[in-house]
């Protein structure tokens, strides 16, 4: 201890929770922003948790059996990247993202790992992306569900390979929000005792004291979900905060809250226990008094006695390397023992579905229809979830009307059978999202589904999904106005431009039962975005193709499913999605009795085709053809990318209505008759007398 002060006698656990302190300190003071208070608070907290509990390879983070750390209160980031730095977590398998001290001199700078809240894949170590509150917890429920399946489906007598726990860190925040209740409940009902919370319960939040909006008892709430529930009344009591671990460790039948007592910016002699701590720097004569308090050399910034790493080295990092050989060494039994499994493990870990896992996906003829989007998903999922045993999810309460339970011997993720491959979510659409992306992020090939207009509870963990680039399969059906009786509150309207809106989020809304099962084939394929697959309610015809408009088109975005009859003159180019390409091609027929050479372009993804290279977008929609006419019920926001200054978009301008989906789509026009009559008056031709489909009465507000 040459580098601190010589006349102070502190212990080495001591030094090292101070060097979290100090490093979070100096590195908020160097960017003029971030949060300091509970990570200074927490310090000890996450110093006892990575010290002296945790099994993880420091040189292996990817490890498929490590603990996994989850800082849902992810303000308090400098915390998670001090734990890093000092534990020198790196892969030493692949090109390591470490944290190193220069990193977090650049905390909060353009180009650092260090970014203000926790980003996954911009360092080693860092779980999941968090920051919005009660996003970070879900997701933790969704890992602990991974780690019980993977230890079901994989585990054998003499082979516990899978067995690691899931921790957050979580604040009052968290507990106010609404996807951190969901979440709870569910993790409650599905009795996951690998799954702890830590909660830092410190009383204050960004406007004051949490008495202005927060009174609840958190603890009994949480009991009442059928947690365990323990307490450490001061978070510098480290042998208490391991007696909590202890516990955890040694308990079964239930996931574990600890509320820890603290105080925010502990240390910080005229801001800590206030809301000046939560979220901007101690400045300068604060945070020379809090390292005073700390027994640490007041002017010294980013000192890191060589204890402090010595420390960490002793502990997680010997613990893990001893934990990890274990590992390795009854791995390498049980690919002797069990060649089949082994097998499968590694297609998990790759996801790489086994050779011919598609064959059985079924194709369909003109005959075989009408058939609703939502039935032929439920063929083509089954399907595929008999070859891909690692394919798990299920619906918000709404299987049965999505179609999504995957049939015979799959069974049902529940504390009696955790290799069940169906979840019932429950009723809790924004927690369903987060937790597929915690079965993501360890490994599992995850989807999660409900209707199309539900999506705005999940908009969240889509988001962040996106921003992780996790492979979650996200199925809604009852796309549009044509799922009827409902009415306008279970018609969705803006959600398709909300999707696509998402970056790196994938969109499919196929036309017929043909293109669902392409979009199948597409979604196996895709391992670092998530998907959208969206769906009928309503039959779809099963429509007609030809060796140039085969329904494999679907992965390049948008492809040619008709053109004007031998060498006739293409006027117009007509796009749709979904069920609205079935009335463009019969807009097509209408027109070509008229003279009009059509094109129609079935359209099933924005994002797939935005891809694709410029000469094959060019041969789909000719630059030239500047007459084009897009159909699709929902609005029309963000059309005039495809449809061009010249086009006509038939679309929604407003909410929709109660009745029968085929009454919906005459009274809003989606009908083939008014998709014609659109075309011919954008190339000037006179439409028929007569040939409006919108009546007379119908509200300005609902003209196409």
């Amino acid at each position: 201890m040459t580098d601190l002060d010589t006349e102070l006698a502190v212990d080495a656990d001591t030094v090292a929770i101070d060097t979290i302190r100090t490093l979070v300190i100096d590195a908020i003071a160097q960017a003029k922003s971030g949060h300091p208070g509970a990570a200074i608070a927490m310090a000890p907290v996450g110093y006892t948790l990575w010290n002296h509990i945790l099994n993880y390879d420091v040189t292996d983070p990817a490890w498929i059996n490590r603990d996994r750390f989850v800082l849902s209160a992810g303000h308090a980031s400098m915390l998670l990247y001090a734990l890093l730095h000092l534990a020198g977590v790196r892969s030493t398998n692949r090109n390591g993202m470490s944290v190193e001290l220069d990193d977090i001199r650049r905390f909060r700078r353009l180009g650092s790992p260090c970014a203000g809240h926790p980003e996954y894949g911009l360092a080693d170590g860092i779980e999941c992306t968090t920051g919005p509150l009660g996003t970070g917890v879900a997701t933790s429920v969704g890992m602990a569900m991974a780690a019980k399946w993977q230890a079901a489906q994989f585990n054998r007598p003499g082979f516990d390979l899978f067995d690691y726990r899931v921790y957050a860190l979580a604040g009052d925040g968290d507990m106010m929000e609404g996807i951190a209740q969901e979440a709870a409940s569910l993790a409650g009902h599905l009795r996951l005792d690998n799954l702890c919370w830590i909660y830092d319960s410190n009383a204050i939040t960004i406007e004051g004291d949490t008495s202005l909006a927060f009174t609840e008892d958190v603890a009994t709430r949480f009991r009442a979900y059928g947690w365990t529930v323990t307490s450490v009344a001061d978070a510098n009591d480290t042998a208490a905060l391991q007696r909590a671990f202890d516990q955890f460790r040694c308990h079964s039948g239930s996931p574990m809250l600890i509320v820890v007592r603290s105080i925010i910016g502990y240390g910080a002699p005229t801001k800590q226990g206030t809301a000046a701590a939560h979220s901007e720097p101690l400045g300068t004569d604060e945070a020379r008094a809090a390292k005073r308090f700390y027994r640490w050399p007041p002017d010294a910034e980013f000192l890191v006695p060589e204890i402090a790493y010595e420390q960490f080295a002793l502990g997680i990092g010997a613990r893990g390397a001893r934990v990890r050989r274990a590992w390795d060494t009854a791995l390498a039994r049980y690919r002797s023992v069990h060649p089949s499994l082994a097998e499968e493990l590694d297609s998990m870990l790759t996801r790489t579905p086994r050779k011919g896992w598609d064959d059985g996906l079924p194709a369909y003829v003109t005959a075989d229809g009408p058939m609703a989007g939502r039935v032929a998903n439920h063929r083509a999922l089954n399907t595929v979830a008999a070859a891909v045993p690692w394919l798990i999810g299920g619906a918000s309460d709404l299987a049965p009307s999505t179609k999504t339970a995957i049939d015979g011997d799959a069974g049902h993720f529940s504390p009696t059978d955790y290799c069940g491959q169906n979840v019932h979510f429950g009723v809790r659409e924004a927690a369903a999202a987060a937790a597929a992306n915690g079965l993501a992020l360890c490994g599992l090939r995850p989807f999660q589904a409900g209707f199309l207009v539900f999506s705005d509870f999940q908009r969240g963990p889509l988001r962040l999904g996106a921003l992780m680039r996790q492979p979650v399969i996200h199925i809604y059906t009852h796309d549009s106005i044509g799922m009827g009786e409902d009415g306008p509150t279970h018609q969705p309207v803006e959600h398709l431009a909300s999707l696509r809106a998402i970056p790196g989020l994938i969109d499919l809304r196929p036309a017929d039962a043909n293109e669902v099962t392409e979009a199948w084939r597409v979604i196996m394929s895709v391992t670092d975005r998530p998907v959208a697959l969206i769906l009928s309610k309503q039959d779809l015809p099963i429509l007609e193709r030809t060796a140039a408009s085969t329904a494999a088109g679907l992965s390049r975005g948008a492809y040619v499913m008709a053109d004007p009859p031998g060498d006739a003159t293409l006027d117009v180019v007509i796009i749709a999605s979904g069920s609205e390409v079935a009335l463009a091609l019969n807009a097509r027929d209408l027109l070509s009795e008229a003279g009009i050479g059509v094109r129609v372009v079935s359209m099933p993804s924005w994002a797939l085709f935005e891809a694709q290279d410029q000469q094959y977008r060019n041969a789909v929609l000719p630059p030239h053809v500047t007459a084009r006419v897009s159909v699709e019920a929902a609005t029309g926001f963000g059309w005039e990318r495809h449809v061009g200054p010249s086009g006509r978009i038939i679309a929604m301008n407003g909410f929709g209505a109660s009745g029968p989906g085929p009454d919906l789509n005459r009274h809003f026009g989606f009908t083939a008759e008014n998709i014609a009559r659109t075309a011919q008056q954008l190339l000037g031709v006179e439409p028929p007398a007569g040939s409006s489909t919108l009546p007379a009465g119908q509200r300005d507000h609902d003209r196409i």
